[in-house]
């Protein structure tokens, strides 16, 4: 099977955890927003049903970020619980473009982004030195919605480094 994860043990979820809320912190990145009338439903599902989907994390010095499971951690938090699920990503995600690239394909699988965070995220990546065709792979995007997110902020900022022809000189 060579990729894909032995499915008995290297799964993140075969190893969930329960860890002290306070040491479970939001990341700096995530564009997911949550309208206030979802933020109740979530908060009354879990004190109705408890957790059903453990908080996805990566693991370090001081605590666990998360990756996905940010409003759920928020609500555990709200409801004033001591300890939070979480299962840690793999290890060997240790870039920060590589737990931004897993935050954003747990949103795109779930149907939810924001074009105004993105437009962000991929300026980021594409300043941490990823390709166009890096940022495409990793987020699940076409090389146009790729260009099309560099455009809508950053526009000189993104392509400062590029080779223009001087079209324009002369006189008018």
């Amino acid at each position: 099977m060579g990729d894909i994860l032995d499915w008995t043990n290297d799964h993140p979820v075969s190893h969930v955890q329960w860890v002290p809320v306070e040491k479970v912190f939001a990341n700096d990145y995530n564009p997911n927003v949550v309208a206030p009338p979802e933020m109740e439903l979530l908060k009354l599902s879990i004190e109705s049903d408890g957790f059903t989907q453990p908080i996805v994390v990566w693991e370090h010095d001081d605590g666990f970020e998360v990756v996905d499971g940010f409003h759920r951690h928020l609500v555990g938090k709200i409801l004033g619980l001591s300890h939070l699920p979480v299962v840690v990503i793999n290890h060997d995600r240790v870039e920060k473009g590589d737990r931004i690239a897993a935050t954003i394909r747990h949103n795109r699988a779930r149907g939810k982004h924001q074009i105004t965070g993105m437009s962000e995220i991929v300026q980021e990546l594409s300043k941490r030195n990823w390709s166009d065709k890096k940022i495409g792979k990793e987020l699940g995007m076409e090389p146009d919605e790729v260009l099309r997110l560099k455009q809508i902020s950053g526009l000189a900022e993104m392509f400062a480094d590029e080779e223009f022809s001087e079209a324009w000189e002369g006189e008018l």
